[in-house]
């Protein structure tokens, strides 16, 4: 049992010092006095029980971040209040914001949480009302506006994924109707061919070359050549063919090299010829050949457009997480690529406007966590720092293993740096640096309440001139839906 509450004890503290007499004397009969040995007096994350008021001892308060405590205060003041102070609040989850210990024998003045919610919503209706109006109504506004910036994040996935669809399908319209023609020009150069000289064995040998050349650009596809050597391969080829009497040398000869042929494939053709049919001409043959090759080259390019639409729409799937549970197991590296990839490749890699620099510990595990969530803090974080640098710069993503159940992923910019003064501001709820009408200020606010409070992580910013750098540290395992979630900092 505590000790007996005195009114005029509690009227020495600042808390209770415009108090009426009758006012006290209610504190002091729903009340006790409390002494507390060194030790915890409430844990962050428990319900919250009861309100404490420090009369005389010393207590420090601390908060869970990155897996381990961090103090963010100590005092000796008398009149400190921590616990449920908040109980008077409706529909707030009451549970300790913080961990409390105190470092000597401390005594405390102490309120049964319902106690004190009574007490507040009798004395001080009012400020109770204003209380609740404004902690409802930010919280509807950040509901409201958060899902603006959803919508937000929705058009920029599709305008992303517009201007890069446009490219290939692009690619794509255009090579069709190259090979629509070519294949016309083909029908063509058969039928002459079929009128001309070639006997069916000179025909069956040209179609067996055909195969070859089909399987021969299959294969030019990994070749590299240099600029140089393309242009001399041109030269030898090109020589070749018009001193064999092709009319059209200089135009066949890039599409060859394009092929990855040579004279020795163009001596091999005239001798396959020459062995079965000697009146077969070798100019309608390589006619027909080059546009086999031209029609293999305009498959090839189709081929591969098609495949980059595909993986175009793999990323935002991979980025939406469209059919995917909204809990999971998820390899950090590949939702931050997706992320990249998929909203800002237009803007962010090799030979764009902002570099990309990837430094990965490859050897990280799997993380049990929300991922569509976290693609969101990867967008939202990249477009400040795209913004921060306008539009030019270096961007660099960094992971690596933080303690032993949390794994940390920093986001750099080259940008001119946060200001100190927005430095400690920068994660509130609507806090903007933006013009008027560019920017919400929940960006990072909904970074901070999806790693923090829903993952139980930590994220923070470091920042100088040239170099300003966001920490997102994560466990290994986020807390499942059914989980009871902690209060975050700022609820």
């Amino acid at each position: 049992m505590g000790e007996k509450c005195l009114p005029d004890e509690l009227r020495s503290l600042f808390l209770f010092e415009a108090l009426s007499d009758r006012q006290l004397q209610i504190l002091c009969e729903n009340g006790h006095i409390a002494t507390f040995e060194p030790g915890p007096i409430h844990v962050e994350g428990e319900p919250a029980t009861c309100f404490y008021v420090l009369i005389d001892g010393e207590l420090v308060m601390s908060k869970r971040s990155g897996g381990v405590d961090i103090e963010t205060n100590r005092t000796s003041q008398r009149g400190v209040y921590c616990g449920a102070w908040s109980a008077y609040i409706p529909g707030e989850e009451h549970v300790y914001q913080a961990s409390v210990r105190v470092t000597r024998p401390s005594r405390f003045f102490v309120l049964d949480a319902d106690a004190f919610a009574r007490f507040m919503r009798d004395e001080f209706p009012m400020a109770v009302h204003l209380l609740e109006g404004h902690m409802v109504g930010g919280m509807r506004q950040r509901q409201i506006v958060g899902q603006r910036e959803k919508l937000l994040a929705l058009g920029q996935l599709s305008a992303g994924l517009t201007h890069q669809l446009n490219n290939p399908a692009g690619a794509t319209a255009r090579a069709v109707a190259d090979l629509r023609e070519g294949v016309g020009k083909m029908r063509h150069k058969l039928a002459m061919l079929a009128e001309g000289k070639f006997t069916p064995a000179a025909l069956k040998v040209l179609v067996s070359i055909q195969d070859e050349v089909a399987e021969q650009v299959a294969k030019s596809k990994s070749q590299e050549l240099t600029a140089l050597e393309t242009s001399d391969r041109e030269d030898h080829i090109g020589d070749w063919l018009e001193s064999h009497g092709i009319s059209s040398a200089w135009d066949y000869a890039p599409t060859f090299v394009e092929a990855g042929l040579d004279v020795d494939w163009l001596e091999r053709v005239q001798a396959s010829i020459d062995d079965v049919d000697c009146s077969a001409t070798l100019p309608g043959a390589i006619g027909w050949l080059k546009y086999t090759i031209d029609n293999e080259l305009l498959m090839n390019q189709i081929a591969e457009a098609s495949k980059r639409i595909s993986a175009l729409l793999a990323g935002a799937k991979q980025y939406s997480q469209m059919d995917r549970a909204e809990y999971q197991s998820a390899n950090v590296h590949e939702l931050l690529y997706s992320t990249v990839k998929t909203i800002f490749g237009d803007k962010v890699g090799k030979d764009k406007p902002v570099e990309l620099v990837w430094e990965k510990d490859t050897s990280l595990p799997e993380l049990l966590c929300y991922p569509g969530d976290l693609n969101q803090v990867w967008t939202n974080i990249i477009d400040n720092a795209i913004q921060a640098m306008d539009g030019h710069g270096t961007l660099t993503i960094r992971t690596r293993r933080e303690n032993e159940d949390m794994i940390r992923v920093e986001i750099g910019d080259t940008g001119p740096g946060i200001p100190e003064d927005n430095i400690e501001r920068i994660f509130t709820p609507f806090f903007t640096t933006k013009p008027f009408g560019e920017g919400t200020g929940l960006g990072l606010d909904l970074a901070w309440q999806i790693v923090v409070k829903k993952h139980l992580g930590n994220l923070s910013v470091q920042s100088k001139p040239g170099d300003t750098t966001f920490i997102v540290c994560l466990p290994l395992q986020a807390p499942a839906p059914d989980a009871p979630m902690t209060a975050g900092e700022g609820d």
